[in-house]
């Protein structure tokens, strides 16, 4: 007779294969939203005892491109990059373009602890750096024993 019928997990296949399947996807914070894999622009999110510290790299685009709300426990990220032409670009006809251009918006789903009254947000040399407090609850705090 065959183990699989008769095997004394009759479930391990299934989680084998779903084992598999978060290795396949694993890695990837589930907190992140964008419109497609490897969305732009790329980001960093970290964390301290006193906040939530996200660095986002967006070089060539404009401060006044660049937007930042916080709603519900999520943090919107989102902008426009222009098209870089160099001169003579009408006569040239690519055929590899890397550099990402157009609207882009990528959200970030924030932890209960962020205090949506304390967020900062600066740009600097192409990173825009956004850091949001935590709430004083939420914050390690030590307890003496008596």
């Amino acid at each position: 007779m065959s183990d699989f019928f008769f095997g004394t997990d009759p479930f391990s296949e299934f989680d084998r294969m779903q084992r598999q399947m978060a290795n396949l996807f694993g890695g990837f914070p589930t907190s992140l939203r964008s419109g497609r894999f490897g969305g732009f622009p790329p980001l960093n999110i970290g964390t301290t005892d006193d906040s939530i510290e996200i660095v986002v790299f967006a070089p060539g685009i404009k401060t006044d491109q660049l937007e930042v709300s916080i709603d519900k426990g999520l943090l919107t990220i989102s902008g426009e990059r222009a098209q870089v032409q160099p001169e003579g670009a009408a006569e040239v006809r690519p055929y590899a373009q890397e550099r990402f251009f157009g609207s882009f918006r990528r959200v970030i789903e924030l932890p209960q602890s962020a205090d949506p009254d304390k967020v900062q947000a600066r740009y600097t040399n192409g990173c825009l750096s956004i850091s949001v407090g935590k709430r004083e609850a939420s914050r390690p705090r030590a307890i003496t024993v008596s």
